[in-house]
């Protein structure tokens, strides 16, 4: 594996899991790997579990991490091809992903949509300039489209979780108070697509994802009937797709209560708005498995950083 862009680059995810487990148990197994190798964490936008977990990740492997918040301690960085910079950019990315390269092994990048053009942020214009300027590997700590980290941690939770052999798995929008990404909905699923599950998608007409994203799964307008006889209910909000990055309805009787979820073990990515996507009932309760899935984002992303050390 060259890079870690997408939820694609994993060849069999039945396999990832279990050695992302072993990871789990003995976190400081291959610290020796990483010695000497430096990872460069740039972020684009905030974060709080990506940019600690990836982190932390990198030090279980013995790595040394630089962490730049892009936007706010860096020249601004002009990503087209051929554009006169007479504007408020200062560094291409050419210059800038050549000159990265030289100070680390690694490179991991988090850059967010614009949520208002879809074939630019369809283009991931930000993550495969680095995949094309840099010289050492790239990791997608979440782009315009995915968050393939997320994914593979939501796959380790589901699997750790699951009381029965092919467990039926939920993705339900939810309500917020703005517009928000398709990356992590989108990784989920990919996510999901490549577990042994029964994987069906609930969310209001007017909020189906990308299908060439969601392609057979079944996707339902009727939150109860997803929701029967759910083991795993996994909820994020997301902006409309086909009226790109619009909130054309805040239905508030989409909010996830205890009532609705029944038994099913409830997930969410966080940080999560509590009573409006979710109800305090659920997040408080032996149902909630966010805190855990909060820890394994540390497991997967050290997964992903040492198949990539090892093959440097």
């Amino acid at each position: 594996m060259k890079h870690y862009t997408s939820i694609h680059d994993i060849d069999d995810m039945g396999n990832w899991i279990e050695e992302a487990k072993a990871l789990k148990a003995n976190p400081l197994k291959h610290v020796e790997l990483g010695r000497n190798k430096t990872i460069g964490l740039l972020f684009f936008n905030s974060s709080l579990r990506t940019r600690l977990s990836t982190q932390k990740a990198a030090l279980n492997l013995g790595m040394n991490p630089i962490v730049m918040n892009v936007s706010g301690d860096a020249w601004g960085i002009e990503f087209g091809d051929g554009t006169v910079m007479n504007g408020t950019t200062a560094e291409h990315i050419k210059e800038a992903a050549a000159v990265v390269s030289q100070y680390c092994d690694i490179i991991a990048v988090r850059a967010f949509p614009t949520l208002t053009d879809k074939v630019k942020d369809e283009s991931e214009q930000v993550l495969k300039s680095f995949v094309k300027y840099a010289s050492v590997p790239i990791v997608n700590m979440e782009s315009a489209t995915g968050h393939p980290l997320q994914g593979l941690t939501d796959a380790l939770t589901i699997s750790e979780h699951a009381q029965v052999s092919k467990p039926k798995v939920v993705l339900s929008w939810a309500p917020h108070t703005k517009a928000l990404p398709h990356a992590v909905a989108n990784s989920f699923v990919q996510a999901m697509q490549k577990m042994d599950v029964e994987f069906v998608i609930a969310n209001p007409e007017g909020y189906d994802l990308n299908p060439e994203i969601t392609g057979d799964t079944p996707i339902f307008h009727n939150q109860k009937e997803a929701f029967k006889d759910a083991d795993f209910v996994y909820t994020k909000n997301w902006s409309s797709y086909e009226s790109y990055g619009k909130v054309i309805k805040k239905d508030s009787d989409w909010m996830i209560t205890k009532d609705e979820i029944g038994k099913a073990k409830f997930l969410h990515c966080l940080p999560v708005r509590r009573n409006v996507v979710v109800e305090d009932a659920v997040l408080d309760s032996d149902s909630s498995l966010v805190i855990q899935q909060a820890n394994n984002r540390t497991y997967a992303a050290q997964l992903v950083l040492k198949k990539l050390l090892e093959n440097l």
